[in-house]
Formats: structure tokens, sequence, C-alpha cells
């Protein structure tokens, strides 16, 4: 069996940690993640860890924060007057809300802060900023 390569379709089973053990996604209660090495379709630092394996290998590998989801960025706060949000929603902290962006894009944002006049939401990934760890188990290469 050929190690994986840039331009293969993988198949894996993962399980993603962060640096206190806690688990924010695995695939072992569903399919293999499929996804062609190379083509970006993932983040960095999981495709680098994938590249060479053959079927069958496993893995445990420690992605920083820049070959994840990347840095928290300050930019990607914004702070939008209450009456901006739909009139049906009441902000909460923690909440998420789906916005459009330009190109009618979905963007994910989570509200942090809520005030009177004005609400706070974050558009950072939640992985943002944070070093991760997968187990990766090689399922097939195509």
């Amino acid at each position: 069996m050929a190690p994986a390569k840039a331009g293969d379709t993988v198949r894996v089973h993962y399980t993603g940690k962060l640096e206190d053990g806690t688990v924010f996604d695995s695939s072992l209660e569903r399919e293999p993640l499929a996804f062609q090495l190379g083509a970006g379709q993932i983040i960095p630092g999981f495709e680098k860890a994938v590249e060479g394996m053959t079927p069958g290998d496993k893995t445990t590998t420690v992605i920083p924060a820049a070959e994840a989801y990347g840095t928290r960025s300050e930019e990607a706060l914004v702070t939008v007057p209450r009456s901006d949000l739909p009139p049906e929603i009441e902000p909460q902290v923690g909440q998420r809300l789906q916005m459009q962006q330009e190109g009618n894009a979905p963007l994910t944002v989570e509200i942090i802060q809520v005030d009177e006049h004005q609400v706070t939401l974050d558009a950072n990934h939640p992985l943002a900023g944070k070093d991760l760890s997968f187990d990766i188990e090689l399922v097939a290469v195509q």
C-alpha cells in the first residue's frame, strides 16, 4: 500500500481534543471523514499529519493554533446597535447567530456582550487560538 500523498482522497477516523483533554469532535460514531489531501479542505496541521500514512496507521498529533483555526483576531469582534438585530431575537451572551457576509456566504457569530443599546459579536472560529490534539486513524486511500 502506497502512503497517502497530495491529490489522494483519504478517509479517516479522528478524535479532536483540547489541551485539557476535552473532546470537541469525533468521527467514531459516524462515517469516516473523507477529503482530498492538498486541496485545503481541512486545517493544514491535520493534512500534514495524514500525509505519508498508510491505511491502518494510527497517530496522535498536536496541532498548534496557527496550523489549526488560526489565532484569535480582535478585528473579528464587532459591536452593533441592538436595533440591527431582528426584533424576534432577545440577545444573550453565548448565543450563536447566523449572519450573511458579502457574497451571501453564511457566517456564525457568538454574542459575547450585551447591554441596553448594543451587542458585541465575535466572528472568530470557536477553536481559534487553541492548540488541538487529534487521534487519527487512516481508514482508506483512493
